[in-house]
């Protein structure tokens, strides 16, 4: 054998050792959450996902007047809102979409909704965020989103 088939041979071995050592440590099993953590977690999910399910069931077959909600796709928890401006007001010919984003704390932490139609609200931020309490710190579980 001459000294580059050594070297070559010793190179190949040290690379196979070496690739079998970062095999090894990627293929050690991470760190994985307790079972309580999971379970809690898959009970928000199911707790919201129910919730979230029962109020689109809810406001499908009785709609607030001149609005209309409901997932954007397969999300459950990604909607999408449509507001007709009310007769008689400033609004009034104005079609207002909105996206409402749930998280899987829900019914117990808030949704998120943003206009992305532009409006002139004094309670409406120029990014379309709605700023009232109901919404933050004074939200109920008992609230819905027709309510």
């Amino acid at each position: 054998m001459s000294d580059d088939d050594s070297r070559a041979s010793t190179s190949s071995s040290s690379s196979s050792s070496s690739n079998q050592q970062t095999e090894k440590e990627t293929n050690t099993p991470k760190k994985k959450e307790s079972k309580v953590s999971m379970s809690k977690n898959s009970k928000l999910l199911s707790t919201s996902a129910k919730r979230i399910q029962k109020e689109l069931a809810d406001i499908t077959l009785d709609p607030p007047p001149n609005c209309s909600a409901g997932p954007k796709g397969d999300n459950i928890y990604e909607w999408r809102s449509t507001i007709l401006g009310p007769p008689g007001s400033v609004y009034e010919g104005g079609v207002f979409f909105l996206d409402i984003t749930f998280t899987p704390e829900y019914p117990f932490k808030p949704p998120k909704v943003t206009f992305r139609t532009r409006i002139y609200h004094c309670n409406i931020n120029s990014q379309g965020v709605i700023c009232l309490d109901i919404l933050k710190d004074n939200w109920s579980p008992a609230l819905t989103i027709s309510k």
